[in-house]
């Protein structure tokens, strides 16, 4: 992994490949690369770094050519190093660009060596070009020397391939990784996103599991596993330009922090004209899935994990239904209790997060078909294996460290949870007038908490020079601690850990002292004086505390509590509006120590491996 691009036009496609890979780069990456077709033959330039600074070699070099892939690279098979990065060539003919992991390239390896391919890389995807090169030599095209290929293939992939052999076509294929295909007018593209290719063309076309597809300047065709043509519907996409920029803002991160209350009021568009909490929001058939649903399963990965640990509190508070929450990449290799009547959700922002694909599948594979995906992304993979969807509408998030996603995943959760209320008898006219209610005046309550900001900054000054904080929160705020700990290691590289507060004896009380600050989430609920009681526990040990509270918390700041203050409590809503002080805090942290906030090391923004 990370991010693929490649086209063939009648036009140098240099720097469109340039301009794509700048664009794929909030996927994160630690390499990249193109590879061209010349009337000489193949021709490569990769570096380690940023695509800058490949960019400048290629121009250096004078690369241009109307045939070109594009890679950056996020290393899992061998270092950081310009030898392993893509474009990986096969003597000198073939070229080729992936995503995913290869799990039996070891046995391919072996293999390759006794016909005598030589290996220059510590890569599983050079397996894969010399797989193809070595059928090709035996006389077939390149699309039939692809297809045979993939087929011997374990793992997942997304891989496109030119050779100077056939220089007016490209090839592509995937299973378990996201690519798509683009349509132009005399140019055809192929992205493992949207966003690469989306200022030559909107109109694209999201390949399927299995599938693989051939593609001229004039025409574009794809075939399904057992390799037979297929028809794929063609979608406009709706991702705007002004989305993948930057602006005025300094960072993506901080752009998108800001970018909150739009993002959330369009999320609840279709509540709000609604006027109801009801089945239609999740999509046609919602009302017979939902009806008679037993239990709800949450599969989710990383911050999605948070946004679902939060939605259990809700679910089962207004619905009484049991709701469990599982990481997917462990649902997914556990034997599992099936329950045909629970409805299963996923939730991920890329909707192409392999572990919760494969969670997924999992669950339908015991019986389990009510399903229904939480996602950012129209078309991704996980909504089409799913029943029933909710979009967030989010749009374009570029920082690695998701921040409107999550809030809008919450919002998205909530509804769900005030429907199943409803269906089960549980949500009366006056209650339901009062969570709609709420939910209206949700983007001006995240707004009042965006205008903390120069109150954190202050804060974030005083926690640069740390290297370990502690983040604490009770009842449904807890998964809201989990995520403020996960957003200050993410872009900070403080070591960061969460615990509900009421298990701070039980173990990290030890950890306690003056050089380690201690984040509170505290609103005015009802275990607001436990959490009082807890911030005891820590000022007698020398902490010091740094607390979000509501305007009403009737608690004050002292020598080692340092307080801020929601404007009011917005109630059974309050995670949502809380999140946004602990995404501000990670935020000016890692802007006070240095770090690369928008592309963090060693992370990256879709993980389509496991």
């Amino acid at each position: 992994m990370c991010g693929i691009v490649g086209a063939i036009a009648d036009r140098d496609v240099v720097p469109v490949l340039i301009e794509g890979l700048k664009r794929l780069e909030y996927r994160g990456y630690d390499s990249a690369g193109i590879a061209v077709v010349e009337p000489a033959g193949v021709r490569r330039v990769r570096r380690t770094g940023r695509v800058a600074e490949m960019e400048s070699a290629a121009a250096g070099e004078g690369f241009s050519a109307s045939l070109g892939i594009g890679h950056t690279r996020w290393a899992t098979h061998g270092g950081v190093t310009e030898g392993n990065a893509h474009p990986h060539i096969s003597h000198g003919e073939l070229a080729l660009v992936h995503n995913g992991i290869i799990e039996n390239h070891e046995a391919q390896r072996e293999r390759l060596v006794a016909l005598g391919y030589a290996f220059e890389s510590q890569t599983d995807t050079e397996v894969i070009a010399h797989l193809i090169h070595h059928y090709r030599s035996q006389g077939l095209a390149l699309l039939q020397a692809v297809q045979k290929a993939v087929r011997e293939l374990h793992g997942a992939y997304a891989i496109a391939v030119i050779d100077k052999r056939d220089p007016e076509r490209m090839v592509a294929a995937r299973v378990g990784c996201p690519l798509l295909l683009g349509l132009g007018d005399g140019e055809n593209f192929i992205a493992s996103d949207v966003s690469a290719i989306v200022s030559s063309t909107r109109r694209v076309i999201f390949m399927e599991e299995g599938d693989t597809a051939e593609l001229t300047r004039d025409s574009v065709r794809v075939f399904d596993l057992d390799g037979r043509p297929a028809e794929r519907e063609v979608h406009v996409s709706d991702v705007s330009l002004a989305s993948l920029e930057l602006g005025p803002s300094r960072h993506f991160m901080q752009k998108e922090i800001h970018e909150q209350p739009r993002a959330l009021a369009d999320t609840i568009e279709a509540l709000v004209d609604n006027n109801a909490f009801g089945p239609e929001l999740f999509g046609a058939g919602a009302a017979e899935v939902l009806a008679d649903i037993d239990a709800v399963q949450i599969l989710a990965c990383g911050t999605s994990y948070y946004a679902g640990l939060t939605a259990r509190y809700w679910i089962e508070a207004l619905a009484g239904i049991p709701c469990a929450v599982d990481i997917a990449s462990e649902y997914r290799y556990r034997d599992v209790v099936a329950n045909p009547r629970q409805l299963v959700v996923t939730i991920s922002q890329s909707g192409e997060t392999l572990d919760t694909m494969e969670a997924l599948k999992y669950a339908k594979a015991q019986g389990q078909d009510r399903t229904l995906s939480i996602c950012n992304v129209p078309e991704s993979a996980i909504p089409r294996a799913s029943r029933l969807v909710y979009y967030t509408r989010a749009g374009a998030e570029i920082g690695v460290a998701s921040t409107k996603a999550f809030t809008t995943q919450l919002v998205a959760l909530f509804t769900l949870a005030a429907t199943l209320a409803k269906l089960r008898g549980r949500l009366n006219d006056e209650r339901e007038a009062e969570l709609l209610e709420a939910m209206r005046h949700l983007p001006g309550s995240v707004q009042h908490a965006l205008n903390l900001e120069p109150q954190i900054v202050t804060w974030a000054e005083r926690f640069a020079p740390k290297e370990h904080a502690l983040f604490l929160g009770r009842g449904v705020h807890y998964p809201i601690a989990l995520e403020g700990a996960l957003k200050l290691k993410e872009i900070s590289y403080i070591h960061a850990e969460a615990y509900p507060a009421g298990e701070l004896k039980h173990g990290p009380l030890a950890l306690v002292d003056a050089a380690m600050p201690v984040v509170v989430i505290a609103p005015n609920d009802s275990l607001l004086e436990k959490v009082k009681s807890n911030i005891q526990e820590v000022r007698a040990r020398g902490g010091e505390m740094y607390v979000f509270a509501d305007a009403d918390s009737a608690f004050g700041a002292s020598e080692q509590v340092n307080v801020i203050r929601t404007p009011r409590n917005v109630g059974i809503l309050s995670p949502i509006v809380h999140t946004i002080p602990v995404q501000l805090l990670a935020y000016h942290v890692a802007l006070a120590r240095g770090t690369d906030v928008d592309k963090p090391r060693n992370l990256a923004k879709s993980v389509t491996v496991e």
